[in-house]
This record gives C-alpha cells, sequence and structure tokens, in this order.
C-alpha cells in the first residue's frame, strides 16, 4: 500500500530562492541535494506525492536529471513558477490547476477526508465548515498560521526541507481549535 505525501516550493535549482528565503544553504547545489535526500528519506519508490507547485526553476535538462532522484510518482498542483515543469510535463501523473482529493479516513465521521489542494492559500474552500483540510504553498512560511482553520502552508520552508503524509498533515490539523460553524445550529 503507498503512502500519500504533501510538498510545495522546493524551487530545484534556483539560486535566488535561498536569499529571498533565508535558506540554509551555501548553494544550490547543496540545497537541491538536501532536499532530494530529504524528499527520498521518507517517499518510497510507488508512493503518491501531490506536489502544490513552483517545482523548479531551473533547465529541463537539470530537472530530469532531478525527476530521476526522486522517488514516488508525482501530481503536480500547478504554481506560478511551471515553465521547467511544463517542459517535461511527462514526468507527472498529472498537473492540474486544482485538486480535491477524498482520501479514505476511518476515524473521520463519514470515513473520508475532502483534502483541497492549491497553490495558493484560500480563506474558505469547499466544504471547509464542514472540517475538509485545505493544503497551500506559494506564500513561503510568511502568512501567519490561522489555529482556527484547517489549513497550512505544505511548503518546504515550513517543515524542514521534507514532505509530509497525510498522518502528518491530520495530526497537525487535530491540533488546531477548529469549531464546525453550525454546531449546536
Amino acid at each position: 500500500m503507498s503512502t500519500i505525501y504533501f510538498t510545495s516550493d522546493h524551487h530545484f535549482g534556483h539560486r535566488n530562492i535561498i536569499k529571498y528565503s533565508e535558506r540554509p544553504f551555501k548553494d544550490v547545489d547543496e540545497m537541491d541535494q538536501t532536499m532530494i535526500d530529504r524528499w527520498n528519506e521518507k517517499v518510497k519508490p510507488g508512493d503518491k506525492v501531490y506536489h502544490l507547485g513552483d517545482i523548479a526553476l531551473c533547465s529541463p535538462a537539470r530537472f530530469n536529471e532531478i525527476m530521476d532522484q526522486l522517488n514516488g510518482d508525482v501530481y503536480l498542483i500547478k504554481g506560478n513558477h511551471e515553465k521547467t515543469a511544463m517542459a517535461c510535463r511527462e514526468r507527472f501523473v498529472w498537473v492540474r490547476d486544482f485538486h480535491e482529493l477524498i482520501l479514505d479516513d476511518p476515524d473521520t465521521h463519514k470515513g473520508t477526508q475532502l483534502v483541497a489542494l492549491f497553490h495558493y492559500s484560500m480563506k474558505v474552500w469547499n466544504a471547509s465548515h464542514w472540517g475538509t483540510y485545505h493544503l497551500y504553498g506559494h506564500s513561503h512560511g510568511a502568512l501567519p498560521d490561522d489555529p482556527k482553520s484547517r489549513s497550512f502552508d505544505i511548503g518546504v520552508d515550513c517543515h524542514d526541507f521534507y514532505p509530509l503524509s497525510y498522518a502528518e498533515v491530520k495530526e497537525i490539523m487535530n491540533k488546531k481549535s477548529w469549531t464546525p460553524p453550525f454546531k449546536g445550529r
């Protein structure tokens, strides 16, 4: 059985992101290798990885070298920096602007969990009032987390450059103080 992971905003090959996001790497080669290693530390062949955009800013040749090293089947939600990814579209299971993922989860009321996947943060999303999750990237940790919202930044800058499994996402969501807006009505 495959494990499902979520991540965003690797910016593989993007030298300036080290400065822009204050990443702790001496150069782009160290950054790329660290992120490849941390990806593969968790993700195994056959696992599913939902990447929420801005995967790379490098040549298609370099991107293909990186993709050859990454475990798992990658599904891409487009971000605002996808020129390289679109030149290598065949490297992904699919590419979409937005996706609503339905996961089996026996701990939920109806036995499934809806997860809204988008590159950008949203205030509300489909069934957010029923406790569905929303994962986003783009902000590189610059948006303050809302402890009352079942959403958060899944980007690598917020998670020590690791992807997060569904179990880890669920653990974070369960620590939030979200309450249904219609409870008691």
